[in-house]
């Protein structure tokens, strides 16, 4: 959802409106249209712009710029909150990191890092007023579950409290929607309730069985609760979907060894060792 107006950009990255405009004219953003015809900006956009504004200030030719702002929005993780999101520039490489894995989206000779985390709480009061004036129009014409379910997307990294409320929104529209059940999952997890948080992934898993985030998070807030076994069956369910989760493999191997499983839990490590090296 597009709840940011030019201004309030212009003021949270302590640019000038023309300066974000100009932005925009150049292709490094595409914000989308407000009532009116104005821009109107995501989170993730604030995220680009001021990806873009370090690699200006290196003197970045605007091609590259494009290039990789473009590379960077495909890989950014897609329905998981951007605040825990790091970027950074190590000698001729772009590097992001969002916790669970790093990549470099294109390659570079700069030098700058963030913390998506800054600005999140730089966004906040803005997301806030974004969502309520969202609620308000809702009353006049309602809102799908996807709406409210991208909505919680676009609030998770500014305002997670507002985020909950709308995945639940989506949910009391469509019980069966796995993706909030996920996120808001985490979100439960996160503030300290793991046992919410396992009835959420339950949920989706029930709605998507084969959803590996789900039954990796399952696993955690399992393990949270002190229930071993519970959280293997859940790591294992998570490989068994897929192979690739090097932390689903390292999860399960630790369990394995604490549970006295020591050939599967070595099995687990050298899985997870093949798939991370390098990294």
């Amino acid at each position: 959802m597009k709840g940011y107006s030019t201004g309030e950009v212009a003021r949270i990255l302590e640019l000038t409106p023309r300066q974000v405009r100009a932005c925009v004219r150049a292709g490094v953003l595409e914000p989308g249209r407000g009532p009116r015809g104005e821009f109107r900006f995501s989170f993730q956009d604030l995220v680009f712009l001021k990806t873009a504004r370090g690699l200006v200030e290196a003197r970045m030719p605007a091609h590259r710029v494009r290039e990789t702002l473009e590379k960077l929005r495909l890989q950014l993780p897609r329905g998981r909150r951007l605040s825990g999101v790091h970027i950074a520039v190590e000698g001729r490489r772009i590097v992001v990191s969002d916790g669970t894995a790093r990549w470099q989206p294109e390659s570079g000779q700069i030098l700058f890092d963030f913390e998506v985390a800054d600005l999140a709480r730089a966004a906040a009061p803005v997301a806030r007023e974004a969502f309520r004036r969202a609620r308000e129009d809702s009353g006049r014409q309602d809102l799908s579950a996807e709406e409210w379910y991208h909505w919680g997307c676009e609030l998770e990294a500014a305002a997670p409290e507002e985020a909950s409320e709308a995945y639940r929104s989506a949910l009391s529209l469509d019980p069966g929607h796995a993706d909030a059940h996920v996120n808001l999952g985490r979100l439960l997890h996160e503030s300290g309730d793991p046992a919410a948080a396992e009835e959420h992934y339950f949920r989706a898993l029930e709605a998507r069985p084969e959803d590996p985030t789900a039954a990796f998070n399952l696993g955690v807030a399992l393990e949270d609760l002190g229930r071993p076994e519970h959280a293997l069956e859940a790591y294992e369910k998570a490989v068994s979907i897929d192979p690739q989760n090097a932390d689903a493999h390292y999860n399960a191997a630790t369990l394995c060894e604490r549970l006295g499983r020591t050939a599967d839990a070595l099995r687990h490590l050298k899985e997870c060792r093949i798939l991370t090296r390098g990294n």
